[in-house]
Parts: structure tokens; sequence; C-alpha cells
């Protein structure tokens, strides 16, 4: 109950921040699903995993990095959560974590490209939303994320020891665009299949992308 109640109040944070800050935009082009769904999306800034919580308004748990889990409060508070580290070496337990929570009942979000987007397009997709999406058997929806490059922030900072650079987005249009559900089926552990559906579901992330820049219409 105390959980439900901090990721209550946590979104109604975030969504008058957006309100406050942001030109949000978000556009569905079919309704969620009934039950848990693995959302995916490109991933241009440190505070998609923030922002992402807005689309739905069931809770659910975004598979995030452990660097940002190692800065104080906000990681307990991840934590608390039931937000995902996702722990470099450590694939197969994240996913089994993810999967654990999809079974429950609870979505999850993921980002295929497992780092932060180039300005100027996508990185290649990982394996993990395949493997996870034939596992789990859930349907998954790809959404497609813009936001205008000159409202980023990036900054310098040490997460775990190691310089790494933090990509804020602090003001500016944000439009997300949510696509038609995609279903597969198949041998989580086939390697073949898994790369074909990893690049179907990207295939989609980066037209949707595309799609919400058009709505925006600005360049990056």
């Amino acid at each position: 109950m105390i959980s439900k109640t901090l990721y209550l109040a946590g979104r109604v944070l975030i969504g008058g921040y957006a309100k406050l800050m942001l030109k949000m935009d978000v556009d569905w082009q079919d309704e969620l699903p009934k039950g848990p769904v693995l959302f995916a999306a490109n991933h241009p800034s440190t505070t998609d995993p923030i922002l992402i919580h807005l689309i739905s308004s069931k809770p659910m748990s975004v598979m995030i990095t452990s660097k940002v889990f190692s800065i104080p409060v906000l990681g307990a508070y991840m934590r608390k959560m039931r937000q995902i580290s996702v722990v470099p070496g450590q694939g197969e337990r994240v996913l089994d974590e993810a999967h654990h929570a999809l079974n429950s009942g609870r979505s999850v979000a993921i980002f295929p490209e497992g780092l932060i987007s180039p300005v100027d397009g996508f990185h290649a997709p990982r394996s993990g939303v395949a493997r996870l999406a034939l596992k789990s058997g859930v349907p998954v929806v790809p959404l497609g994320i813009f936001l205008s490059n000159k409202g980023c922030k990036r900054i310098p900072t040490i997460l775990e020891g190691e310089p790494d650079i933090v990509t804020w987005y602090l003001r500016g249009p944000y439009a997300i665009t949510l696509g038609k559900p995609l279903h597969f089926s198949g041998d989580a552990n086939d390697a073949s299949l898994v790369k074909r559906v990893a690049e179907t579901v990207m295939e989609h992330i980066r037209a949707l992308a595309r799609e919400s820049q058009r709505r925006v219409g600005e360049t990056a």
C-alpha cells in the first residue's frame, strides 16, 4: 500500500513537471491491451525512464541502468518503486526479474538500444527485448520518442566511480507515439529468431519516433 501511494505521488510530481516545463504530446495509434505489456522505446535522454510513466495509469517497472541506482536517495526510491536495475554482466538475472514482473501482472518498459540514442539516429537493438517478449508471451507496445536536442543539458558526472554524461531534458517539446501491439511467439533461445524479433521491434520504434518528430514539426 505504501509503495502504491509513493508511486502515485511520484507520478503526480512527474506530471506536474511535464506540464510546467515540457510540451508533452502523446499519441496512441491503438488502445493499450488489457493486462501487462512490454513497452519498448528509443532513448534520447536520461529523463525517458521518468517520463515514460506518464503513458499509462498502471504502475510499471522500467529497466534502468544500475548507474542511476547508485545515486543516493533516488536509487532507494526506485528500488521501492520496483524499478529494475540493469547491471552489466547480469543479463539473465535482469531478464528473470523483468519476466517475473510481467508474470505478476505488472507492465515493464525496456530501451532496446541499451544506451542513450545518438543525436542523429538510433543504436542497433540488443537481444533483451526479443528474449523477454518471446519468453513472456505478452504483447510488445513499441513507442517512439522525439525531443528537441536544444532542450538537452549534458552534465558530466561520476556514477559508480566512473566518468559519465547525464543527458537531462529540461524544457521543450517531448512527443511520444505509441504503436499498435506486436505479438511474437517462439523459442527465446533461437538466436536467429531473437535477432529478427529485436530488429522488427526496432523498426517500429524508428518509424514511430519519426512520426513523433513530424507531429512536433522540428528537427533534432
